[in-house]
């Protein structure tokens, strides 16, 4: 089974995101809700994919995204961006200065979710 690490600041979107993705037998899934707490988690636990907020206070998406790609033991994991931001064109471009290679909006479409998780 795929394991996923959730890194997002709003606990909720977390918990629900989580509970979503494991009663759908889809993957493991593992939740962060700061920075630092998921790159401690994505070196720890090695997940196959990171779903990772861009807007978080502190230490942001970009900079937890910058962090996990200059390591070698996390550089490897696909990262995908979740964002509340409306202008996907920003997203794109947010994502684009840190190489990443997709994202998806909020609220999450959990169908949307799992067909890229199981494309892994």
């Amino acid at each position: 089974m795929k394991k996923v690490l959730i890194i997002d600041d709003e606990e909720y979107f977390c918990r629900a995101l989580k509970k979503n993705l494991e009663l759908k037998a889809v993957c493991r899934a593992l939740a962060a809700t700061t920075g630092a707490e998921g790159i401690r988690l994505a070196r720890t636990e090695k997940p196959d994919l990171i779903l990772l907020d861009i807007m978080m206070p502190g230490m942001d998406g970009t900079d937890v995204a910058e962090a996990l790609l200059a390591d070698p033991a996390t550089s490897s994991i696909p990262i995908i961006f979740v964002t509340a931001i409306i202008n996907k064109e920003d997203v794109r471009r947010n994502a684009g200065q840190i190489g990443g290679r997709t994202f998806i909006a909020k609220p999450v479409k959990i169908e949307d979710l799992i067909k890229r998780i199981n494309a892994l």
